[in-house]
């Protein structure tokens, strides 16, 4: 069975639709991307799948006891209030320390256990968020525009992070972004919304098709090649290679 699955889902306030007919589903391990412009209607969808927003008509259908985590956008933290990242992660409720342990390990901060939060980065702020996400042992990690404010370099290797959690952990992963040019390379699936599902595919195939180009332009596809370059580059030079993109390619 499908983690979620949507099926003719239309959103809408007061009336006036957002989305209509949207049907799609989220496998175990894949990692999924919605991209489209503002006003598309990427985070009703998001709100919609985890349950915080009704149908207009429609169904979502979520596996029984489902685990989602959630990576949010960001989150405004009081500078002034001394809190450790370790801190962070024990609220609203304590964790074990190995599991803390671990969820900083594989959002590759585990240096970061006792820094100030007021003190992080923007990068290193977002995947304490992340490591936050993966405390409840997730069968879905959902981020909504989790690299709005990072640079290009800092964006793509947050996804990376991404890609080796999912590798680790064998959870699926839904995101929203706008890093329309590292985004797509992360992606196993790309669904481009413009209130309906525009095209859906691998990245190579969104980014050829006509309704993507008339939205985006054409740019995306020179980075791709660019970020996978890089990306394997990356990996070549690593004495890891249990983590091979090789299906993706």
């Amino acid at each position: 069975m499908s983690l979620i699955e949507a099926r003719r889902l239309t959103l809408g306030y007061g009336g006036s639709a957002v989305l209509r007919d949207v049907s799609f589903a989220i496998e175990r391990g894949e990692i999924v991307t919605i991209v489209g412009p503002n006003g598309s209607g990427k985070s009703s969808l998001l709100r919609a799948l985890i349950g915080a927003l009704p149908p207009a008509s429609g169904k979502v259908t979520r596996s029984k006891g489902l685990r989602i985590g959630y990576v949010p956008q960001k989150l405004l933290i009081d500078a002034t209030l001394p809190l450790t990242a370790e801190r962070f992660l024990n609220l609203p409720r304590r964790q074990t320390r190995a599991d803390v342990s671990a969820a900083l390990s594989r959002a590759g901060v585990s240096d970061l256990a006792k820094a100030q939060m007021a003190s992080l980065s923007g990068g290193q702020f977002q995947r304490v968020l992340l490591a936050r996400a993966l405390l409840s042992k997730p069968d879905i990690l959902i981020l909504d525009e989790a690299t709005q404010g990072l640079d290009q370099p800092g964006a793509a290797a947050f996804y990376r992070q991404i890609e080796e959690v999912r590798q680790e952990m064998g959870l699926a992963v839904l995101m929203v972004s706008h890093d329309l040019h590292v985004v797509m390379a992360a992606s196993d699936r790309v669904l481009c919304l413009n209130g309906h599902i525009c095209c859906e595919g691998s990245p190579e195939v969104v980014a050829d098709a006509p309704e993507y180009r008339a939205l985006f332009g054409t740019g995306t596809q020179g980075t791709l090649a660019l970020y996978r370059h890089d990306h394997d580059h990356a990996h070549d030079h690593s004495h890891d290679h249990s983590h091979d993109h090789g299906h993706r390619h």
